[in-house]
């Protein structure tokens, strides 16, 4: 069976604390989102992000829905991830250079959705690779401003 994780690296000029602060926080996803997909953090969840934490986001593709995502994986400075009820997840590593940049990788890794196939056959994964350029991009963008 093929993997079913798909990630990119981009070397960015920022070191991972302040990476790290913007990928914790909410509130601030749109602004390095690649898909155009994320439109805003719903009120009422957290400001910063740690272990275990919900929060919900305004989503549009075609129509516009709601998305509850839960942090899985959390190491302060270094890496989150979260998934959201389909079950795929959404990583993000940083490693710091040790000169003022960042190695940061993103990830969509479907292998723990509920429907892998369904995702594959809607050529989910081919997207999203391509936003993933797009958000590595964008971070790049907002970081360097």
């Amino acid at each position: 069976m093929a993997e079913q994780r798909i990630s990119l690296t981009r070397t960015i000029s920022a070191k991972p604390e302040r990476i790290f602060n913007l990928l914790a926080d909410p509130g601030r996803h749109a602004l390095v989102d690649g898909s155009g997909t994320v439109l805003s953090a719903r009120s009422g969840g957290p400001e910063r992000l740690s272990l275990g934490s919900t929060f919900g986001m305004s989503m549009r593709l075609g129509l516009s829905y709601r998305i509850t995502n839960t942090v899985v994986e959390f190491r302060e400075n270094e890496l989150i991830a979260w998934r959201h009820a389909g079950g795929h997840r959404w990583r993000w590593e940083l490693r710091d250079n040790g000169d003022g940049t960042t190695d940061v990788t993103e990830t969509f890794d479907w292998s723990t959705s509920r429907a892998p196939k369904a995702l594959e056959f809607a050529r989910i994964p081919q997207r999203n690779l391509r936003a993933i350029k797009a958000s590595l991009r964008r971070l790049e963008a907002v970081m360097t401003a």
